[in-house]
């Protein structure tokens, strides 16, 4: 039989606008960089103006076109007018990060309503609401999709003591996930997932501060090492394009195998 003549596969993103929300720092900014580095232009959604100009410069060396615009991801009014501006800046959104978070650790036993609510509102609530703007945008006049990828945590598989309200958002993210996926295929619009492992962040740097953790954590990692940044890059721009075209509703865990292994 004659081999099949098998299209390319294909990793880029030349004439694609990307969001990625909270890219200021952290994971936030790595994946804005990459997706410019594959060919996006980059709209940086975050409370922090000053370091979103950061990012922007960053992504502006790569040749791509960068626009900064201050969001509020707990507060549904900021998100809607956030990404009328990027409609106003692009014209169009082909591919939402949804990467905004805050986590605070805390006993369960000591939780109250005002953490609960700061957490929920900004993990779970703003993705939500994010990923509508942007659907709305991905599916209008002479639009035929997107893709949408939500920052979800080792804490959407397994509990952490004194995680509780982090892994319950974390968690419903994940659900959302598979829901948006479902839903929205029709529209052309994959909706998938990252779970990252252990790296180091603004959020985390307390932890890595205590030696005894960072070394009972990487007992816990089977490839021996926290995770680069770079590790993540990689997997934001391959289910970001074509090479992921049949893949929706998917959580990859960038984990070095710790789940694996539990």
């Amino acid at each position: 039989m004659p081999v099949p003549d098998y299209a390319p596969v294909s990793f880029s993103l030349d004439g694609q606008v990307a969001v990625v929300t909270g890219a200021s720092r952290g994971i936030g900014q790595a994946l804005a960089i990459a997706l410019a580095g594959a060919g996006a232009d980059v709209a940086l959604l975050g409370r922090d103006e000053a370091a979103l100009g950061e990012t922007a410069e960053a992504v502006r060396k790569t040749g791509r076109a960068a626009f900064v615009r201050h969001v509020d991801v707990a507060d549904v009014a900021s998100i809607e007018a956030a990404f009328a501006a990027v409609a106003g800046e692009f014209g169009r959104v082909d591919i939402l990060v949804n990467n905004a978070g805050t986590e605070e650790v805390r006993p369960s036993l000591d939780v109250d309503e005002a953490l609960w609510d700061r957490l929920l509102d900004t993990n779970l609530k703003g993705a939500f609401f994010c990923a509508q703007a942007a659907a709305k945008l991905m599916t209008g006049e002479n639009r035929s999709g997107g893709r949408i990828l939500n920052l979800c945590s080792l804490t959407s598989k397994v509990g952490i003591p004194t995680a509780t309200p982090y892994g319950a958002s974390k968690t419903g993210l994940v659900g959302m996930t598979r829901a948006l996926a479902a839903e929205w295929a029709p529209l052309g619009i994959r909706v998938n997932g990252i779970g990252p492992g252990y790296f180091r962040t603004a959020l985390t740097e307390g932890f890595y501060e205590n030696a005894d953790w960072q070394t009972a954590m990487l007992g816990k990692i089977p490839l021996g090492r926290f995770g680069a940044m770079e590790d993540l890059m990689g997997a934001a721009v391959f289910l970001c394009s074509p090479a992921a075209s049949y893949i929706t509703g998917q959580v990859l865990y960038v984990d070095g195998g710790t789940l694996a292994s539990i």
